[in-house]
C-alpha cells in the first residue's frame, strides 16, 4: 500500500492472474508456506499478503473476496496467529513459527517474569491483568468471556481522565507476542442489536494454543530464534535488504 498524489494505491496482482490468491484458505496456505507474512506491502518486495491478492477487492465488504474481511475470518479460525507483529503493523504468523517469535520478542520472559524484573510498564500490567490470572496451582488462567477491545479499554481505566495511550500499549504487547487478535465482533446496543464496525478481541496466545505450544522454543536463546526468523525471510525473499528486514522483524537481541 502506497500513497501517490494523496491517494492510497494498493499493490497486487491482476484479478485474472493465475497466481493470484483468491480465498482466505489459500492465504492461510501461503502464510504457512512462508512461515509469517505482513498484511500490507513493505520494503521487502513480495513479503506481504497485499502483493499476492487483487487490489480490486479490498474494502468491498464481500466477505468471500475482500482481503480486509479475510483477516477477520483468519483471526477467528485460529489456524495462524494474527496481530500487529511487523514494525507495529498487522500480519500473520504460522503456528510453526509462533514459538520462535515468542522466544525472540519476549527474550525468554513470560509476562509475569518480565514484570517482576522491572521490564514491563504499569500500564502493560493493567492490560495483562485483565486478560490473565493464576489458579491455585500457579497455572495461567483466562477470562471465560472474551472482551471487545473497546470494553477492555474502559474496564482497564484507559481514556478521558484515565490511563493514556491504550492503542500504543496493546500494540506493544502484540509486538512482544503477549497478545494476539483472536476474533472480531460487532458491538451490541441495549436491545442486543449489532451495530458499527467489527471490533477486535485480544487474548494471550497461550489462551488459544496452550502454554507448551507457544513457549516451545524457550529452550534456545532469543538470538537463535531471531537468526532463524531472519534467515527465513532471506531464504524466501533473497533480494531483501538487511535494513528492511531488521525494520520489520526487529534487532538481534
Amino acid at each position: 500500500m502506497a500513497v501517490e498524489d494523496g491517494v492510497w494505491i494498493m499493490k497486487g496482482l491482476d484479478r485474472n492472474d493465475p497466481y493470484r490468491i483468491r480465498t482466505w484458505n489459500e492465504l492461510v496456505n501461503w502464510i504457512n508456506e512462508v512461515g509469517f507474512l505482513p498484511l500490507f506491502a513493505n520494503d521487502v518486495e513480495g513479503f506481504s499478503a497485499e502483493e499476492h491478492v487483487s487490489p480490486d477487492y479490498w474494502w468491498t465488504g464481500v466477505r468471500d473476496e475482500d482481503p480486509w474481511e479475510w483477516r477477520e475470518i483468519i483471526a477467528s479460525s485460529h489456524r495462524v496467529a494474527y496481530g500487529k507483529f511487523f514494525d507495529q503493523k498487522a500480519g500473520f504468523i504460522s503456528l510453526e513459527w509462533l514459538p520462535y517469535f515468542a522466544n525472540f520478542r519476549r527474550k525468554g520472559y513470560d509476562f509475569d517474569s518480565r514484570w517482576e524484573d522491572g521490564l514491563a510498564s504499569r500500564r502493560e500490567k493493567i492490560i495483562m491483568d485483565m486478560l490473565t490470572g493464576r489458579d491455585e496451582d500457579g497455572d495461567m488462567t483466562f477470562p471465560d468471556d472474551q472482551i471487545l477491545s473497546t470494553e477492555l479499554k474502559k474496564k482497564a481505566g484507559f481514556g478521558k481522565g484515565g490511563e493514556k495511550n491504550y492503542s500504543g500499549i496493546v500494540t506493544g504487547l502484540q509486538m512482544q507476542t503477549y497478545l494476539v487478535i483472536t476474533d472480531f465482533r460487532r458491538r451490541t446496543n441495549k436491545k442486543g442489536e449489532e451495530y458499527g464496525m467489527a471490533v477486535s478481541v485480544m487474548l494471550p496466545p497461550e489462551a488459544v494454543w496452550g502454554y507448551e505450544a507457544v513457549t516451545a522454543a524457550y529452550n534456545e536463546s532469543p538470538a537463535e530464534s531471531y537468526d532463524r526468523i531472519v534467515s527465513r525471510v532471506i531464504e524466501k525473499f533473497p533480494d531483501a535488504r538487511e535494513g528492511d528486514v531488521i525494520r520489520l522483524i526487529g534487532r538481534r537481541p
